[in-house]
């Protein structure tokens, strides 16, 4: 499978990552704000948003990279192996987050650590997008 267009231009694909991250950062904040005001119905039901949004936007945008760009970028270069590792490495990490908020959530509802881990989520990916746009001007 070949990436689109969009994958292989920095800003096109910057823009992609700053919306979706844009959007998990108005969630995480709406859930923090629920939390503090203890409206936990609603914060439960924001919860799931979060989990929605992390799975459709980020975790599917991750799929597309792993399938295609990231083994056309491995391909084009052996020096770009490790980078392209660490940056799946990165998504494995935010998979497993999302996966330990859903079991909170079955388990034990919403609370602290559930918001813990969407912020976890958030600091995840910004580091993971600015390693990734590393790589990517030069491709």
């Amino acid at each position: 499978m070949t990436s689109g267009p969009a994958l292989r231009k920095v800003d096109s694909h910057s823009s992609i990552h700053e919306a979706a991250l844009n959007e998990a950062r108005e969630i995480t904040d709406i859930l923090e704000e629920l939390l503090k005001k203890e409206q936990y119905e609603k914060a439960l039901e924001t919860a799931y948003i979060g989990v929605e949004h992390w799975e459709t936007r980020t975790l599917q945008h991750a799929a597309s990279e792993e399938e295609g760009l990231y083994k056309e970028l491995a391909e084009e270069s052996a020096e770009l192996n490790e980078a392209v590792i660490g940056l799946t490495r990165d998504h494995d990490l935010l998979r497993l987050l999302v996966e330990e908020i859903k079991e909170l959530l079955g388990t034990e509802g919403i609370n602290d650590q559930v918001l813990q881990r969407f912020q976890a989520l958030i600091l995840v990916d910004v580091l993971h997008n600015q390693e990734e746009e590393k790589i990517l001007p030069e491709h």
